[in-house]
């Protein structure tokens, strides 16, 4: 083992939290996943396979009771996947420099997250959605956030969500379904990518045990996302979730400031 066990425990359990709190609105949690790993592993490339990993296992049960509850239209979500699939797969084989893309990313995530939270605090009297959009919207959205999840080792459902809530682009039910399904099918393409690179690098002692933390709080956020989260509670814990991610990403992962 690389942790002692109260090490790990304390993993665990900050993983269990942050697993509750990105299930319920969709997500896996794997920019979180990689801010603490970063703490405690050397290798980036076991911190990448073991966030990917965590990711899968929250998104899949997410996704199979989205499904189960009708919120989750997997023909309608799949001009998505068909292009962030192969786009996923790609990104995972690059090996850019750890400051580069986690400079990326968190600029990408305070951007979107500053645009729904405008839209979900100020723009409240407007419908919720508004399905008017050319197709070639959904591919390209698809291949872009597929392949920046890949460079950086998340599923891409932060990245997406928030972007079509602020387009209305559906209920907010229906893009946390959608967000849920996203990471899950980009998780696997990542995965299968660093597979094929030979960056594939797991602690495997650690990794069951917070793969265990993970699967809980999945299960634990999801039902309350399902039972008690309206449209607008949705979109305002995505919305900072995403923020405070994407700030804490950009300094110090990115810019590598030391507080």
């Amino acid at each position: 083992m690389l942790l002692t066990m109260p090490q790990l425990l304390l993993l665990m359990l900050g993983f269990l939290v942050i697993a509750i709190l990105y299930s319920s609105v969709g997500f896996g949690g794997g920019s979180s996943y990689l801010a603490l790993l970063a703490l405690v592993f050397v290798s980036f490339f076991a911190i990448r396979t073991t966030a990917l990993i965590c990711n899968l296992v929250v998104v899949s049960g997410s996704s199979y009771l989205y499904w189960k509850n009708e919120h989750l239209d997997i023909k309608k979500f799949l001009p998505f996947i068909i292009t962030s699939i192969p786009m996923a797969f790609l990104g995972a084989r690059f090996r850019l420099q750890e400051s580069t893309f986690f400079s990326i990313l968190g600029v990408s995530l305070i951007i979107s997250a500053l645009a729904l939270m405008y839209q979900t605090l100020y723009l409240k009297k407007s419908i919720e959605v508004n399905p008017n959009y050319p197709s070639w919207v959904t591919y390209a959205l698809g291949a872009g956030i597929g392949l920046l999840s890949g460079l950086v080792g998340i599923g891409g459902g932060i990245l997406l969500a928030p972007i079509l809530n602020h387009m209305k682009w559906d209920r907010s039910i229906k893009i946390a379904a959608l967000a849920s399904f996203f990471i899950l099918v980009n998780s696997v393409s990542g995965i299968a990518g660093l597979l094929t690179q030979g960056t594939f690098e797991l602690a495997w002692a650690e990794a069951l045990g917070l793969i265990v933390a993970v699967f809980i709080g999945g299960q634990i956020g999801i039902r309350l996302s399902l039972g008690k989260l309206t449209g607008n509670g949705i979109k305002i814990v995505t919305s900072v979730l995403v923020l405070l991610v994407g700030v804490r990403v950009l300094l110090i992962n990115g810019l590598q400031f030391q507080f």
